[in-house]
């Protein structure tokens, strides 16, 4: 299985920083604005937790699940994703 990507965007890499920080708890990963999971599950909640705060931090991820295609998460479309990814690649 390819291994799936999310980008994250921010004008303000403090804010970014400051964000990832929260939801790591490890300023290791504070180095990448690109993370790729293996597990679709990871990937899910990296979005999720990313549009749950979005009042919070202006932060936009793109996903890329194929070659040269990136999709936009949004609050419109993230459970149409989810649904998405699940039924690609059910958990076994």
């Amino acid at each position: 299985m390819q291994k799936l990507t999310v980008q994250l965007f921010c004008n303000d890499k403090n804010e970014l920083s400051s964000f990832l920080n929260k939801f790591y708890n490890n300023t290791n990963k504070l180095s990448t604005e690109i993370f790729s999971f293996e597990n679709p599950t990871d990937l899910i909640d990296l979005i999720s937790v990313v549009i749950d705060n979005s009042d919070k931090y202006n932060i936009s991820a793109w996903i890329n699940l194929d070659e040269d295609i990136f999709i936009k998460v949004t609050s419109s479309n993230i459970n149409d994703i989810i649904k998405y990814i699940y039924e690609r690649y059910p958990i076994l």
